[in-house]
């Protein structure tokens, strides 16, 4: 066994993350583009980074900040949940990215053992958050097959029924595989079943300005439901690494216990990437939306390259970056096979959703490539999953 068997079971039984499979055959794929991964095209407001090239030589930002964040970004950000968010009982602590701030949340609300729900296809950054802090018994709700939608049916079912009651809910809107929106009706009963069952809510925002057909984005609030949001997609930030967490400002104790977490990982978001966040803050969501409607062209592209698949094959694509596809049924247990053939032998490369909890379908991003590169990559989606339904994987 060696050394091997030294290392904490916890973290040998989480998930290898796809994404560091992905990069691996993106590297051996040669010429392979990427509609994986979830990023956008654009840069951080061109405003916001000449103000921060100033900042450079500054003394400050080579020093540790207040470990919820600069309190100029944290009123700044309070500001904005009141006007653009409706949440007004909520304080703020800013993280290195959403990813840390579902990461805090877990340490602070979680036990090894506890259990907690989520719904596929699910985020599975979040799924290897609960596996590596222990907390493994996760229980995973199904999505109606037409919409993708959490079935709020089952989890009343589930809270129900499950002793003790599930620590946590957890829900990413819009949906991150799926693309899909839900809407504030379904979400206030998600929050309202947790509520009457005594479960936290984590609702992640990470995708809120990124609403299509006239979709609008909503938040819900409760002393037992904790918001996530995050700069990197908005703001093309996504290496600056800044996110946060509106958490209710009437649970007492709730932000010394998240400070115990924070100072004992990062102290504190990047100095200068907070900066740079508060200075695109002040630009505005119309910065934003003006990026956003961009996509809409890079979405309607990826559609016409999945239609091989059928037109019922495809969901989401309400809102976030995503369109969720699924494959022939004789694929269901090898859509990764699928994904590495489609690199391979096509130059195109999208996440198996099997790395979601729903094997059989394939997660594909359509925000990391300009209009024209986009235009390449489904063309080379669309002829390959072409050959696939009618030959299947001819090497």
């Amino acid at each position: 066994m060696g050394s091997y068997g030294m290392l904490a079971r916890r973290i040998l039984e989480t998930e290898t993350p796809v994404m560091i499979q992905i990069q691996e055959l993106i590297r051996g794929a040669g010429d392979a583009m990427s509609l994986a991964q979830g990023v956008v095209y654009w840069q951080p407001p061109k405003e916001a980074l000449e103000k921060v090239k100033e900042l450079v030589w500054e003394p400050s930002v080579s020093c540790y900040g207040a470990d919820d964040g600069l309190p100029e970004l944290r009123n700044a950000l309070v500001k904005k949940l009141r006007e653009e968010n409706n949440l007004h009982n909520c304080s703020v602590m800013v993280t290195a990215g959403a990813n840390q701030a579902f990461v805090n949340l877990v340490l602070t609300l979680c036990d090894a053992g506890d259990s907690v729900v989520m719904f596929a296809p699910y985020y599975f950054n979040a799924y290897m958050s609960f596996q590596m802090t222990g907390v493994t018994n996760i229980l995973v709700g199904p999505s109606n097959p037409r919409t993708l939608l959490p079935d709020a049916d089952w989890l009343k079912k589930i809270l129900l029924e499950t002793k003790p009651t599930p620590k946590l809910v957890t829900v990413v809107n819009p949906g991150n595989p799926s693309g899909t929106y839900i809407p504030e009706p379904l979400l206030k009963r998600l929050a309202d079943l947790c509520g009457q069952a005594g479960s936290w809510l984590i609702v992640d925002n990470t995708y809120e300005y990124f609403m299509y057909d006239g979709h609008k984005h909503t938040c819900v609030e409760g002393d037992h439901i904790v918001n996530i949001f995050s700069f990197s997609k908005a703001y093309g930030m996504m290496g600056w690494r800044v996110g946060y967490i509106a958490y209710p400002s009437n649970v007492e104790g709730f932000g010394a216990q998240l400070l115990k977490v924070q100072d004992n990982i990062p102290i504190c978001a990047s100095i200068i990437s907070q900066h740079l966040a508060l200075n695109s803050l002040e630009m505005g969501p119309d910065w934003v939306t003006e990026q956003v409607k961009n996509l809409v062209i890079n979405r309607s592209l990826i559609m016409d390259a999945l239609s091989p698949l059928g037109e019922d094959y495809v969901k989401g694509g309400e809102g976030a970056i995503y369109l969720f596809a699924k494959l022939p049924d004789k694929y269901h247990d090898d859509d990764f096979e699928v994904v590495r053939w489609l690199a391979r032998k096509h130059g195109v490369v999208v996440i198996p959703g099997s790395a979601c909890g729903t094997p059989g379908n394939l997660r594909i991003a359509f925000g990391g490539l300009r209009e024209n590169e986009t235009r390449i990559a489904a063309g080379r989606l669309k002829k390959g999953l072409e050959e696939l339904v009618r030959d299947g994987m001819l090497q």
